[in-house]
């Protein structure tokens, strides 16, 4: 199941009539800034009963090449840790 911004800005804007949908979209994109910065602080990022989103670093390693069994240095990267939370879980995966 995917979420697009445009989906999204028009159940906000149903659900909460009162809002200009043109507040809803710079209220959606300044909560996105922040989290985007947040991260690139390497901080941790929680939506409660939704989701949360923490930076980690994948330390540097010797890795092997399946197709010619050569070994490869792989550098040190950054990742993100995508966890769900089990209330959101349930209800996205839901059948209607």
């Amino acid at each position: 199941m995917s979420f697009v911004k445009s989906d999204l800005i028009k159940q906000l804007a149903r659900n909460y009539p009162n809002f200009l949908k043109k507040d809803l979209i710079k209220l959606f994109d300044i909560m996105i800034y922040e989290m985007q910065q947040a991260l690139r602080r390497g901080e941790r990022v929680e939506l409660r009963d939704v989701f949360s989103i923490e930076p980690r670093i994948q330390k540097a390693r010797i890795s092997r090449n399946p197709r010619t069994n050569e070994h490869v240095n792989t550098p040190e990267k950054k990742a993100i840790l995508f966890k769900m939370s089990k209330e959101w879980a349930s209800k996205t995966n839901e059948k209607k």
